[in-house]
């Protein structure tokens, strides 16, 4: 893996340009646990493309460094096969905040403005958050602290931006759902012909109706399928498979290696890389590596990676009463109002929930936490949860939780690296 996304990193056959950009982590990511426990901030995804790639993106993909946390800096080294937290020495640097959504509008343009050659360096702030700097022969020490803040850039003037969108919060993964998969379909097929579709299998029984639908070469569309495109767009990517009588409506993004089972409905959601979905999902999404393909609801709703929902496991996604629910703010310690009616569970990496697990309205759920059990689990589980609602919940054993996590991973060829063992370790040590 480490090395395809070195390549997605580093330029190819371009000239260096004097820029580089450097996506970090601020002081507030904690406010995204427990999704952000286990990856830098800017590796969660929005839609078809993470915060990452779509801030490379928008810069015309310059060299990039990256700043992590020193909890997970060793695994995000792995993930993109580059140093961390180091600046070639004397580089012109963009520093950009990786809660930062890159789409285009005013602050975009500004900031592209700003990272030229001969531009002095200053910094761009919104509402007393830093959205980036520009920092001509940056040094290195400015990513060597554990969050990158405006007072490390006190030499430079201060400007204001307006329109900034941000992730502040959990629930704001789900808003930016169907705006992610427009803005990122429009990246993605830039000059293709979505009616050139020699490289993929599409049965002659399988319906594709509306427009944009884009089915990458090496998809698989099998007999009774429906793409339905009139809602938004769909993008099937490479080696997907969408099974007999399964219906994606877009806007809908299925992942590469990922499978709609047979008689799913994908809704309004992002299905990622090597993910397997099926009963009813709607305006959610499923980062890579998990599993919900069996019959039950998943809504407003976040998955982490290697995460597995038994048949027949529900979510609630709108209280009884229609009000606006609360959601658990883990750097806060308290449940939160969101001003929103409609959400769902969020599961941070690892984590499992067995057969007719029943996840309550606006529900957080930990790393590495193992439900059983009838009736509804509190609404909000620590990491390392391992129990039911009837029995109560005790401590999951550490060895225990990382032998499932190589079992796990195993099953897609993957091996628990000693980094990513560290991060489990360290997560479970601060717990108790």
């Amino acid at each position: 893996m480490a090395a395809s996304v070195y390549a997605a990193l580093v330029p190819l056959s371009i000239p260096a340009p004097t820029m580089h950009l450097c996506l970090f982590e601020d002081d507030r990511v904690d406010a995204l646990l427990p999704l952000a426990a286990t990856r830098a901030v800017y590796d969660l995804r929005l839609g078809i493309r993470t915060l990452l790639e779509t801030t490379r993106d928008a810069f015309g993909r310059p060299p990039t460094v990256l700043h992590a946390r020193p909890l997970i800096d060793a695994v995000t080294a792995l993930e993109h096969g580059v140093p961390i937290n180091h600046i070639p020495d004397g580089a012109d640097v963009l520093f950009v905040n990786g809660r930062f959504i890159a789409e285009e509008g005013d602050t975009l343009t500004r900031l592209r403005q700003a990272a030229r050659a001969g531009e002095p360096g200053r910094v761009f702030v919104q509402d007393g958050d830093l959205v980036a700097a520009w920092v001509p022969g940056a040094a290195p020490r400015l990513v060597h602290a554990a969050a990158v803040t405006r007072t490390m850039f006190d030499d430079l003037p201060e400007e204001t931006v307006e329109g900034a969108r941000w992730i502040r919060h959990l629930w704001h993964l789900i808003d930016e759902i169907e705006p992610a998969i427009g803005r990122d379909f429009g990246v993605r097929t830039a000059g293709a012909d979505l009616q050139d579709r020699s490289g993929a299998t599409i049965h002659a029984r399988a319906l594709l109706t509306g427009d944009p639908i884009y089915v990458a070469p090496g998809a698989t569309i099998r007999p009774g399928a429906i793409l339905d495109a009139e809602g938004g767009p769909i993008y099937i990517d490479a080696e997907a498979v969408v099974m007999e009588h399964a219906v994606v409506k877009g806007p809908a993004y299925v992942g590469p290696k990922a499978q709609v089972k047979i008689g799913g409905l994908i809704e309004g959601s992002v299905i990622g890389p090597v993910c397997k979905a099926g009963g009813e999902i709607e305006a959610s999404l499923m980062h890579s590596f998990s599993n919900k393909q069996h019959s039950g609801f998943l809504g407003h709703s976040y998955l982490g990676r290697w995460i597995n929902l038994g048949a027949d496991a529900n979510t609630s996604d709108l209280r009884n009463d229609y009000g606006f629910v609360t959601l658990y703010n883990a750097a806060k310690g308290v449940f939160e109002p969101t001003e929103r009616r409609f959400l769902g569970v969020f599961i941070g990496d690892h984590s499992k929930g067995s057969i007719n697990t029943m996840f309550n309205t606006a529900t957080v759920v930990g790393v590495s936490c193992n439900i059983y059990g009838a009736g509804f689990p509190p609404r909000y589980l620590p990491s390392f949860s391992w129990g039911s609602p009837e029995a109560g919940f005790v401590e999951y054993r550490l060895e225990k939780a990382l032998q499932v996590a190589e079992a796990v991973m195993a099953r897609r060829g993957k091996t628990l690296s000693e980094a990513e063992r560290a991060v489990l370790t360290a997560l479970f040590e601060a717990r108790t």
